[in-house]
């Protein structure tokens, strides 16, 4: 008998069986895997060192706009607070973030993550999965 409705041969069940018990076990290492490397892959906190990793924070806090003052009392392009700003020594530069140069805002926000961490930024960082 050929075709889909043939009975089953205890050949084929045996086969199916091994078959079965084999992606059963491959499974959870494939899932463990894949999730370990997702993991990673999302936690990987960029370098502070590299200008591009707080050009990519600045645009998805201000759209990349250095100069941001948008009246809701986050200034410049990494969206500083004025007492984090203060506190963080940006005043030796301008008295307000969005007064400084884009380097100047991102050598206090190099100050800020080693002390606070990405958590200093929590939407945009987790939006861009450094924690």
């Amino acid at each position: 008998m050929a075709g889909r409705h043939r009975k089953p041969t205890e050949t084929g069940r045996q086969v199916a069986r091994i078959g079965a018990f084999a992606a059963m076990a491959a499974a959870p290492l494939g899932v463990v895997g894949t999730a370990s490397a997702a993991e990673s892959a999302s936690s990987a906190a960029p370098s502070v060192e590299r200008t591009a990793t707080w050009e990519k924070l600045a645009h998805c806090e201000s759209t990349g706009n250095w100069d941001a003052d948008t009246g809701n009392g986050f200034k410049g392009g990494l969206q500083f607070t004025p007492s984090t700003w203060k506190e963080f020594g940006g005043r030796q530069y301008a008295p307000s973030a969005e007064q400084a140069t884009k380097a100047q805002q991102i050598e206090i926000a190099k100050k800020v993550q080693d002390e606070q961490g990405w958590k200093a930024w929590p939407a945009c960082t987790k939006k861009l999965g450094w924690r």
